[in-house]
């Protein structure tokens, strides 16, 4: 019974006419100006007429014509400025439509859930949030302009025809549908072709991206050929699927103008014989009518072909805007409104009995359990797929778990804001992040109201100060996306600074110096240990040094925790981790 009480979900039209519904001041301003644009472009054919009649007569009156002629040319002055406010109101509403319905897209995207993002192409979410709203903008512009005044222009000339001569309109009325006919036959079978190409063009956008952003792997293992191949065989297809919806869509407008060429020819021959049965009568149907008729018929048709046309290229916006509201009406990630706002952490963590696998069928982290008291350094190791990343990721709440509980200081986690749990995290990783700006920015990310005093501390901290100094800005150059510019060193230093800075209660550092040369990750690791006094910290990491100075080793495989202890304890197990240390580490004992 719900499911029948249930609304239907409006269709990709619907949708659209939502969002133009909120500019309802601006709607009936362009349908004004299209109003007066279609009267007075009516209304001139008349003028027309009435002269080429007033030649007719033989009796030429010159006065007359001439003001008639500055009527006409005021009026199409009119018509002008009419058609130009009527244009610059539809731009504003097309180009309003795309940024709200843009703005609501990027919004999704920063609510999305990881697993949505970890299963889908970067470059086909660009694809949506860019080309594809692009592409939507330009048939919804085209729309605005050419169907409101070809709607009016359709009402209004077969009025003045009626009222002219009711057999020629008769003629024109029977004939012109075919155009709209065949427009529609044509359109509804390239709204399909129109989703394909976009969805080609989304790969195509993907494929480049990835090939950019990894172009160091690309040469170094030789992979040029192959990714010239693969962009061959996606651009192929996108060549393809193009070429075919282009092709089927310009059908529409050859075959328009055709049936508006026959409606044409038929208005001329039968007001021809009007004109000529009628020449002695009491009616008579004269030349400046049958002009007036061949005018309307031409502004008559005319809508019908653009229309026509705005029907195939709406197919294509259709299709584009499809694939924007399947991005918007994505689940976002589960909300923590009326979540509790948790304050400064203590540190104490806890997971009690917690499950979790990103797909049912593969279980990754089963019934793990643990308590971690403040201030504890806790090593997490293991082999690669154990589930160390997973753990951090549930840890950080980027991932919910599947089963059981993760807790900060005795609350679920699940229970408070991700916001101000976050803050309680400093986080740094082996894949550095930074954003275009400058390096201050960067680095105050975690604290807003930094002093320049505690941003230098933290560098020097860091070990980052000698190198920002030597740039040429210092702490105010900008450094593009990613870092451009700094090398992965550099980049993971101003990572550790951001971390430095904030120094939030709990923090979780995966590989965090990596990148960084033996000399200063010696001098880094004494940093650390004063960052680390009194804090919980969970340390992903390969390197010796790090993992014999935790308090609490966590020896990880297949999902679960298969040892537990200080270093030295482990090792006179002679368990799974010594085996495991032994192997990493032959020659340091």
């Amino acid at each position: 019974m719900a499911k029948k009480m249930e609304k239907a979900k409006p269709g990709t039209l619907g949708k659209v006419l939502r969002y133009i519904g909120r500019y309802k001041l601006l709607l009936p301003l362009s349908l004004l100006f299209a109003l007066i644009t279609v009267a007075l472009t009516l209304y001139i054919p008349i003028i027309i007429g009435d002269i080429i009649d007033n030649i007719g007569t033989g009796e030429i009156d010159f006065v007359y014509i001439a003001k008639q002629l500055l009527l006409a040319a005021i009026l199409i002055g009119i018509t002008a400025v009419a058609n130009w406010l009527m244009s610059t109101i539809n731009n504003r509403i097309a180009y309003q439509v795309v940024r709200d319905i843009r703005n609501d897209a990027f919004k999704k995207v920063t609510k999305l859930p990881l697993s949505y993002l970890d299963t889908h192409a970067h470059g086909d979410t660009v694809n949506r949030v860019i080309n594809d709203a692009d592409q939507f903008t330009e048939g919804l512009l085209l729309g605005f302009t050419q169907l409101f005044t070809g709607i009016l222009t359709i009402i209004g000339t077969l009025f003045f025809m009626f009222y002219i001569n009711w057999i020629v309109a008769v003629v024109v009325v029977v004939l012109t549908p075919m155009s709209l006919l065949i427009a529609r036959f044509i359109a509804s079978r390239t709204h399909s072709m129109f989703k394909a190409r976009s969805e080609t063009e989304a790969e195509t956008t993907a494929l480049i991206g990835e090939m950019i952003g990894n172009q160091k792997l690309v040469k170094a293992f030789a992979y040029e050929d192959d990714a010239i191949k693969r962009f061959e065989n996606v651009n192929s297809r996108l060549q393809k699927n193009t070429l075919s919806a282009i092709f089927f869509s310009s059908l529409v407008n050859p075959t328009t103008r055709f049936i508006n060429s026959v409606v044409y020819a038929a208005v001329a021959f039968t007001g021809a014989l009007l004109a000529l049965s009628t020449k002695d009568s009491a009616v008579a149907f004269t030349i400046g009518e049958l002009s007036c008729l061949l005018a309307y018929t031409n502004q008559y048709t005319k809508p019908f072909n653009e229309i026509s046309g705005v029907i195939a290229e709406f197919q294509n916006a259709l299709a584009c805007a499809s694939r924007v509201f399947e991005l918007i009406e994505e689940d976002a990630e589960i909300s923590d409104e009326g979540n509790r706002v948790i304050g400064e952490a203590e540190g104490n963590v806890a997971f009690d009995n917690v499950s979790f696998s990103y797909t049912p069928e593969k279980p990754l982290i089963e019934n793990i359990s643990l308590s971690i008291v403040p201030g504890q350094r806790v090593a997490i190791v293991g082999p690669t797929g154990c589930g160390k990343t997973t753990l951090i990721n549930l840890l950080m709440r980027f991932y919910d778990v599947s089963d059981g509980a993760i807790r900060v200081d005795g609350d679920d986690i699940r229970e408070l804001t991700r916001h101000s749990l976050r803050n309680n995290y400093g986080m740094v990783l082996q894949d550095t992040w930074l954003k275009s700006g400058t390096i201050r920015e960067n680095i105050i990310m975690g604290k807003l109201d930094a002093t320049d005093e505690e941003i230098i501390a933290a560098a020097k901290a860091a070990h980052s100060h000698s190198f920002i100094k030597r740039l040429k800005n210092g702490y105010d150059t900008v450094i593009g996306e990613g870092g451009e510019g700094l090398s992965q060193g550099q980049k993971q230093l101003l990572c550790i600074t951001r971390v430095m800075l904030a120094l939030p209660p709990i923090l979780i550092l995966d590989e965090a110096t990596s990148s960084i040369d033996t000399r200063t990750e010696i001098r880094i690791q004494k940093a650390f240990a004063e960052m680390m006094s009194g804090r919980t910290s969970f340390i992903v990491a390969h390197r010796l040094s790090t993992i014999k100075e935790a308090d609490l080793i966590l020896v990880m495989r297949d999902g679960h925790i298969v040892e537990h202890g200080r270093h030295g304890e482990l090792i006179e197990r002679d368990g799974f981790y010594a085996h495991l240390y032994k192997s990493r580490f032959p020659t340091e004992e």
